[in-house]
């Protein structure tokens, strides 16, 4: 198994991987709209993408967006994204895939990593083991209908 940073080439590997995240999600499969996204993103430099290969199969994935704490005045990652394909769990991708997340934002010297989930998703469980801890600030989110 190895993780490489997504570039533009990396895309196509990539679309399965996103649209089934979105499904776990209960969102519609679109894989021309997540192709249009990632490629966006990757463009953008708006995220940082990292994926897990299983020789040349891309087996899950990790997406990280910046974000800076004005009461610290430092750079963070907010990692929305997390997923491994189903016939990979339970074999530590996930873990290799934070653990990269974690060592990049060392080098970088940022804050620390938020991430945003379900309360429902079993992948808190891994979260905790990895040494993240609920914040217990109330956070509110305004959607725009």
């Amino acid at each position: 198994m190895h993780i490489v940073k997504a570039e533009l080439q990396h895309v196509s590997d990539l679309i399965p991987l996103f649209d089934g995240y979105r499904i776990f999600y209960r969102q519609t499969s679109d894989c021309s709209k997540a192709k249009t996204f990632l490629t966006n993103r990757i463009q953008q430099k708006e995220s940082i993408i990292y994926i897990a290969y299983d020789e040349e199969h891309a087996a899950g994935f990790t997406q990280l967006y910046p974000l800076f704490s004005s009461v610290t005045m430092q750079p963070m990652f907010l990692l929305n994204d997390l997923y491994v394909e189903d016939n990979y769990r339970k074999q530590g991708i996930g873990n290799m895939l934070i653990d990269k997340a974690k060592q990049l934002c060392k080098t970088l010297n940022y804050k620390g990593i938020a991430i945003q989930t379900e309360q429902s998703n079993p992948a808190q469980h891994l979260y905790e083991r990895l040494g993240f801890v609920k914040d217990p600030d109330l956070h509110l989110f305004w959607k725009n209908e």
